[in-house]
């Protein structure tokens, strides 16, 4: 009975960490990222004049997860990179959340 109740106590503790760990995405995207790729992916004007890509196209839809966190990490181009500044999770959910932008 006792595991049965430990194992409730930890999904319900998971499934409300998962609405937090999406805000705290979004809230990384509009800090480290909006002002280039503007707010729906497609680019600022700022952005696009730098050559940003649009989330939304299919270049970048075909790239793996692991293929965005790599260019997250390491920079490419004009885009700085962010190792050392963000942690692996927080690139992660930021993928998750630039993959979720419509």
């Amino acid at each position: 009975m006792k595991a049965m109740i430990s194992t409730m106590a930890l999904g319900i503790l998971l499934a409300a960490a998962i609405p937090a760990a999406a805000d705290d995405a979004a809230a990384l995207y509009k800090s480290k990222c909006q002002m280039c790729h503007g707010a729906d992916g497609k680019g600022s004007a700022a952005g696009q004049k730098m050559g940003v890509r649009d989330f939304h196209s299919p270049e970048v839809a075909k790239q793996s997860d692991a293929d965005m966190a790599k260019i997250t990490n390491e920079g490419k181009g004009k885009m700085p990179k962010f190792e050392g500044k963000l942690t692996d999770d927080q690139i992660k959910d930021l993928v998750k959340y630039i993959r979720s932008l419509k």
